[in-house]
C-alpha cells in the first residue's frame, strides 16, 4: 500500500490543496493526517472539510484539542489564533449539520493509531498530543531512551514542523542528509513527516511523506505562499508574524 502522511496543516488551504494535488499524482492509496488540521491559519473550516473527506485516519493535534478545551501552554499569538479559530468553527458558513460534523470530527479524534509495526502520533510515543521532539534532543540521552522505550518499531509524528529521522544511535537525519528517502529496517526509528501548512526548516515549501514497501520518501511542494499570508494580514485577530513566517519557512 502506498500511503501519504501529512501533518500540521494549520488551516493553510493553499498548501493543503497543493499537497493533495501532488498526492493524487503519486498514485497514493490512503492519506493519513497526524494532527493540527487547524490553528494559526486563515481557513480552518475548509481544511477540516478536506481532511474529513479524504483521510481515513486523523490523529488529534494540540491545536485541534485547543479548539475543544481550554488551551494549555500556548503563547499569546497562538492563543489568539485559537480563539479566532473557535469563532470560525462556531459561526462558519454551512448548515447546522455541517458545523456539527466538524465539531464531532474534532471531538472523536484519537491520540494514537497503531497498525502492526507502525505507530502514528502527533507529538511523541510518550505523550502523543503535546510533547515536542526536536532535532537537538538527540543530545539528551535520558529523553531519547525514554522515547524509544515506547516505540515498538516505527513511530511517525509531527508537531515540531521539522522533517527528519531520529535513530537509536541518537542521530537526527534531515531529508537532505537522506537524499529524500529512508529505508525502514530492523532498527527502531522516530520519523517526523514535516508540516504541510507551516514548515519550520527554512524551506517555505509544503512538506509531507509517502511510505511504500518500507521506503519513506519526503516530498516538497510549492504553493502560493503570498495568498495565504495576505489572508492572514487581512484578519485582525491573526498576528502578522503568522504570515511572515510562511515566507521564510521558520
Amino acid at each position: 500500500m502506498k500511503r501519504a502522511l501529512i501533518s500540521d496543516i494549520h488551516a493553510n488551504l493553499e498548501a493543503l490543496k497543493a499537497v493533495l494535488a501532488d498526492i493524487r499524482n503519486q498514485g497514493v492509496s490512503d492519506v493519513y493526517c497526524l494532527g493540527d488540521v487547524i490553528g494559526y491559519g486563515p481557513n480552518p473550516c475548509e481544511c477540516l472539510d478536506e481532511v474529513i473527506k479524504l483521510c481515513p485516519v486523523t490523529i488529534l493535534g494540540n491545536h485541534d484539542q485547543a479548539a475543544l478545551f481550554d488551551p494549555d501552554g500556548f503563547n499569546p499569538v497562538a492563543l489568539q489564533a485559537v480563539y479566532w479559530t473557535r469563532e470560525q468553527l462556531e459561526a462558519a458558513n454551512g448548515t447546522p449539520a455541517q458545523i456539527n460534523k466538524r465539531w464531532d470530527f474534532l471531538g472523536e479524534l484519537p491520540r494514537t493509531h497503531q497498525e502492526g509495526d507502525f505507530l502514528f502520533v502527533h507529538g511523541s510515543a510518550r505523550e502523543p498530543t503535546n510533547e515536542y521532539v526536536f532535532p537537538e534532543d538527540v543530545y539528551n540521552q535520558r529523553k531519547m531512551e525514554a522515547l524509544f522505550s515506547r516505540v515498538d518499531k516505527y513511530c511517525f509524528q509531527g508537531h515540531t514542523h521539522i522533517p527528519g529521522v531520529f535513530t537509536m544511535d541518537r542521530e537526527f537525519l534531515t531529508p537532505e542528509d537522506l537524499g529524500g528517502q529512508y529505508r525502514l529496517g530492523d532498527e527502531r526509528v522516530m520519523i517526523n513527516v514535516g508540516s504541510v501548512g507551516q514548515p519550520r526548516d527554512n524551506d517555505s515549501r509544503a512538506c509531507y511523506a509517502i511510505i511504500e514497501d518500507n521506503t519513506l520518501t519526503y516530498r516538497r511542494v510549492e504553493y502560493n505562499v503570498d495568498t495565504t499570508a495576505e489572508k492572514i494580514y487581512d484578519i485582525p485577530d491573526l498576528d502578522n508574524m503568522l504570515g511572515d513566517r510562511l515566507r521564510s519557512g521558520r
